[in-house]
């Protein structure tokens, strides 16, 4: 099983305490999305997961601890970095900020274990064609040296977004066309490699890779293991990522970022954070008495089973 933290909301940088008391006690409760009275309990057992997928914006909460992390799971690190200013992601660090994160986190993990987002990619009257060109090199110019890849996107028109940000401007295929040939040519001059995310459009002739981005041969690569040849749909149009169970939860995350898909609003997030108990195993609020509360399916995906911890010896006794 892929280990998704989380593409629902930004856990590293809101809630690092409470993900490490879920590693701590061995397990974690997620509620139903689209039906909040079942709700899933995962064992986080070692042999039971194949690999951490991490997402954020800013992974400094969570950076003083990372290797009681990465000492027993295989990972691999999203990196989120886009450059928009507070207009559009208020409670995100600065460019620079998120840079040296960024480099820091690459220093602990390993460059094949981190990628940058530069996702999703947008148009207003500000944010324009020569905005993404002067900044993606900017970014590229300094994080090169310590990332496996970048990744990026064109945004989504959600009903939401149009309501939560109506400057935005819709894109023309030209503009697609020519975001991807200006990134691809950036890339290619830092010798960096990068792909697309949930597109169907090809844009081989930049030497941008047309793939998925939670892959798993990405991720055996990074961590030196076999996956099994695993047959997945995706999460939505045009996405070929491999099944993971997201352990976060929507409406919880107070980056505020105006194009977010993961909340209704930007306050609902403010709403729902008076709930949150760190030594709570669900991210928000308690298991209620009338919760329905089922064992998840972790079925592994590797060639190879994982080791067995020795004996007696279990996740709790090796973790902290």
């Amino acid at each position: 099983m892929i280990l998704d933290v989380s593409s629902r909301t930004d856990i590293p940088q809101y809630y690092s305490k409470w993900l490490l008391k879920r590693f701590e006690e061995g397990y974690v409760y997620v509620r139903n999305p689209m039906f909040p009275e079942k709700v899933s309990k995962i064992e986080l057992r070692e042999n039971l997961i194949d690999c951490i997928t991490f997402v954020s914006k800013n992974y400094r909460p969570l950076i003083p601890d990372i290797q009681k992390i990465t000492d027993h799971y295989n990972t691999y690190f999203f990196y989120t970095i886009t450059g928009y200013k507070d207009d559009i992601e208020p409670n995100v660090p600065s460019i620079d900020e998120s840079i040296d994160t960024l480099m820091e986190l690459s220093d602990i993990v390993g460059r094949d274990r981190v990628a940058w987002r530069y996702d999703p990619v947008l148009y207003t009257s500000y944010y324009n064609l020569q905005y993404h060109k002067q900044c993606f090199e900017y970014i590229t110019e300094k994080v090169n040296n310590y990332i496996d890849r970048c990744i990026f996107s064109f945004v989504d028109l959600y009903k939401k977004l149009e309501r939560n940000m109506p400057e935005i401007i819709p894109f023309t295929e030209k503009d697609r066309e020519d975001i991807a040939k200006n990134l691809g040519e950036i890339a290619d001059r830092y010798n960096m490699k990068i792909q697309s995310c949930a597109s169907d459009v090809d844009y081989g002739k930049y030497n941008i890779i047309k793939g998925a981005c939670r892959n798993l041969d990405l991720f055996g690569n990074a961590n030196n293991i076999k996956f099994k040849d695993i047959k997945h749909k995706g999460d939505r149009l045009h996405c070929h990522c491999i099944e993971t169970r997201d352990i976060g939860q929507y409406d919880t995350c107070l980056n505020g970022c105006k194009y977010c898909y993961a909340n209704t609003n930007p306050k609902k997030a403010f709403e729902n954070i008076r709930y949150h108990n760190p030594n709570s195993p669900i991210l928000i609020g308690n298991i209620k008495d009338n919760d329905m509360v089922t064992k998840a399916n972790q079925k592994s995906f590797l060639k190879k089973p994982y080791r067995k911890p020795d004996k007696n010896e279990t996740t709790l006794d090796k973790f902290f």
